[in-house]
């Protein structure tokens, strides 16, 4: 062992220089809740870009999703973005529950993102969802959710309000997150094409993180011939524009070929 001991390698210091790092474009920072199997793998693919990074920090929720366990995020939500630490110089921020929006509100989930990370621009699904639709010219739309009934009826409130008719709504009536991350892709298909055939919608948008639905947007706007978005897709391509990358990302259909108006809400 002495011997041994006597000719261990001395440790030299190494120089080095620095870059800007991973995201020296943009980088987006995301909260996704604990119960989520899908977010992260969908917003991976659909924001793999040069010069691009995303950062994940997971929120506490209930798997079980009523507007009472919604509500509850409000308090988690400074918890997560705390973690995400400002020397990141996030280029935008996400909250990835669209029913946890709809129920918390938009201006709240907005106002406790901004005291966490001061002049970061900000999103979530609804938000997004509404910017997306906007931008693509919807304004009666097609509505597919994995919710029970209060929940969806709020989510449908809430589009009302902004100006957007829902003229036709199909959901799953499904309140475990758990469940609703193992909803079939080709399920999630036939119910955007069921719900958006009808000559009274102008496009469709299926609701909650949780469902995989990024992969069918495609076949479902060639289905269609009518734009077709997501929540992940919506909230990829909406923090995307807010970071100011403006980057066409092929394989996801219409909204992916768009840019944000002049107005980005």
């Amino acid at each position: 062992m002495e011997n041994e001991a006597a000719v261990r390698a001395k440790i030299s210091r190494l120089g080095f220089t620095t870059d800007a790092g991973a995201g020296a474009r943009a980088r987006i920072g995301l909260l996704v809740l604990e119960s989520d199997q899908t977010m992260e793998w969908e917003m991976r693919l659909m924001t793999h870009l040069s010069g691009v990074s995303v950062y994940h920090a997971r929120l506490a929720n209930d798997v079980v999703v009523t507007p009472e366990t919604l509500a509850k995020m409000e308090a988690e939500l400074p918890v997560a973005a705390g973690l995400l630490p400002q020397y990141l110089g996030l280029s935008a921020l996400g909250y990835g529950c669209t029913s946890g929006s709809t129920i918390i509100g938009e201006d709240r989930v907005a106002a406790i993102l901004d005291s966490a990370h001061p002049g970061v621009p900000s999103s979530n699904p609804l938000t997004a969802a509404k910017a997306a639709l906007k931008a693509m010219g919807v304004r009666r739309l097609g509505l597919v959710t994995p919710y029970t009934p209060d929940v969806t009826q709020a989510m449908q409130d809430r589009f009302e309000d902004a100006g957007v008719q829902i003229t036709t709504v199909g959901s799953f009536f499904e309140h475990s997150d758990n469940v609703v991350g193992r909803i079939e892709s080709a399920a999630i298909l036939e119910a955007a094409i069921t719900v958006g055939h009808s000559d009274a919608v102008d496009g469709v948008f299926i609701s909650c993180t949780s469902l995989r639905a990024a992969g069918i947007i495609e076949q479902a706007e060639t289905a269609l011939g009518k734009p077709v978005t997501a929540s992940n897709h919506a909230l990829a391509w909406h923090l995307l524009r807010l970071a100011g990358i403006k980057d066409e990302v092929e394989g996801f259909g219409r909204l992916f070929e768009t840019q944000l108006g002049s107005d980005p809400t």
